[in-house]
């Protein structure tokens, strides 16, 4: 089995990794809706809104989890005792990750419904910013995993 020490800077390494995803998606899809010629198709389907959302939900999330991850891995215990961090790890990263999973469907969905209607680089970009948004879903996915295992304090 792992070391703890080694799980914890995963830990910290798949926030980070979970907060440049979704970083990344938002500035994409932020560019996507300023540009000029194509301002207007896109700004328009609200369903991209929400992918702008779930982004922007997991990179406040991340920033949140950010220095309690950091602190976790440098000093190697938690910053505030007890069982609080642990479960808001546990339920705070299932709600994110059912975020993203569901911004994740709805870009997905969208672009391809809508490549029949029109075609161009909305489309690819509505691609690319799912798929962004689906590397910080997995990012996320994982978390949950290796923080159900310290649920109960009795983890890492």
């Amino acid at each position: 089995m792992a070391s703890s020490k080694s799980i914890i800077n995963t830990i910290l390494a798949l926030r980070i990794l979970t907060l440049l995803f979704c970083a990344a998606s938002l500035v994409l899809i932020i560019l996507t809706m300023l540009r000029g010629s194509i301002k207007s198709e896109f700004r328009g389907i609200k369903s991209y809104r929400y992918v702008l959302g779930a982004a922007a939900g997991g990179i406040l999330y991340s920033l949140i989890q950010l220095p309690f991850a950091m602190y976790h891995a440098v000093k190697e215990k938690r910053l505030i005792r007890g069982k609080f961090l642990p479960m808001f790890d546990f339920y705070g990263d299932k709600v994110i990750a059912f975020l993203l999973a569901s911004g994740v469907g709805l870009g997905f969905g969208v672009s391809f419904e809508f490549k029949d209607i029109k075609r161009g680089e909305t489309i690819e970009r509505g691609y690319i910013t799912s798929g962004l948004l689906l590397a910080g879903f997995i990012t996320m996915a994982i978390l949950t995993i290796l923080t159900s295992m310290n649920r109960k304090g009795r983890g890492f």
